[in-house]
């Protein structure tokens, strides 16, 4: 692609900014949309901006927008549902399709797709409400050989929503009941160890490794998104550099398997020497605490050189 040419024809061009929403991220979203408005002016594009929230995302008016930058976080901006109305509009739109978008957010289906992959993530197991009782719990523990500490969460959330760590059957039993009256399906894994990774992927090319150390039990989304959460960033991970280019080749694999486009953010946990994909956003989050634009400065990108390598990827049928 020649960026300088595409940048010269997107210069006058109409961009429209999507954000906040109706999900449990909404406050994250409006600040990671703001900063990409604030970048986007900064560089001399004509900005507005449309809160689904506040109006249908079908009220678009498409006669007024030529490419939309995505900047919804969570249930309904990252699972499809906002991508099926731009593609509907036909309105060249940033970020991951219909699809892959659907495929990253939920939890099993990317898991499948992982492991046809060849790709290591934690064995897991699923119960929907309607088949829950503590009996079919103990069973898959058993079936599948899950010991505590086990990870419960939903399978459709993001920022660390509704994940819980639970050190014995007794708290397990309790978190489900609680996460079964605003989820109707949740999954099961063993608590992974080690040093938590997270690889930032752009237009199908790694960017980087980070490492975290939270303070919290985990990064958890007060760890992601609280100042005070103290959560201490290691960039470059402290890893061999042979392991850091296995990690990156490794989220690579996954954003392509997954048929993602634009930016992602695989989250890692690296353990006795194997790295294990927790999952893979497609909305990874733009906010001063972010880690995507952590990694793209250390590489020399700015916060508003990523935002237009972002812009300049939109397109349509993605």
């Amino acid at each position: 692609m020649n960026w300088k040419l595409k940048l010269s024809e997107m210069k006058n061009k109409e961009v429209l900014v999507v954000l906040g929403g109706n999900s449990g991220e909404r406050k994250v979203s409006l600040e990671s949309g703001r900063a990409c408005i604030k970048a986007l002016k900064k560089n001399g594009y004509k900005v507005t901006s449309f809160d689904p929230k506040k109006k249908s995302l079908n009220l678009i008016d498409r006669n007024k927008v030529d490419v939309i930058f995505n900047a919804l976080h969570g249930k309904e901006g990252e699972d499809g549902i906002a991508q099926s109305y731009f593609e509907y509009l036909r309105i060249p739109y940033t970020h991951s399709g219909i699809i892959s978008s659907y495929n990253a957010m939920n939890k099993v289906i990317s898991k499948e797709i992982f492991r046809k992959n060849k790709i290591i993530s934690p064995k897991y197991f699923v119960i929907k409400k309607e088949n829950y009782s503590s009996n079919e719990l103990t069973f898959h523990l058993k079936k599948k050989g899950i010991k505590f500490p086990v990870v419960v969460k939903p399978t459709n959330e993001g920022s660390s929503l509704g994940v819980n760590i639970c050190k014995n059957i007794f708290f397990l039993k309790k978190n489900v009941k609680s996460l079964f009256r605003k989820y109707s399906e949740l999954i099961f894994e063993p608590f992974i160890g080690g040093q938590e990774i997270q690889v930032a992927i752009i237009n199908g090319y790694p960017l980087g490794a980070i490492e975290l150390k939270p303070k919290r039990e985990f990064y958890d989304y007060k760890a992601k998104y609280s100042k005070s959460a103290n959560t201490i960033h290691i960039m470059p991970a402290n890893i061999k550099k042979s392991k850091y280019n296995q990690v990156m080749q490794i989220a690579t694999k996954a954003h392509n398997a997954l048929r993602c486009k634009g930016i992602t953010r695989s989250d890692f946990k690296f353990y006795k020497n194997k790295f294990y994909l927790l999952e893979l956003n497609t909305q990874p989050g733009m906010t001063s605490l972010s880690l995507v634009p952590e990694i793209a400065k250390f590489r020399g990108i700015s916060f508003e050189k990523l935002v237009l390598k972002i812009l300049l990827n939109a397109g349509l049928n993605r």
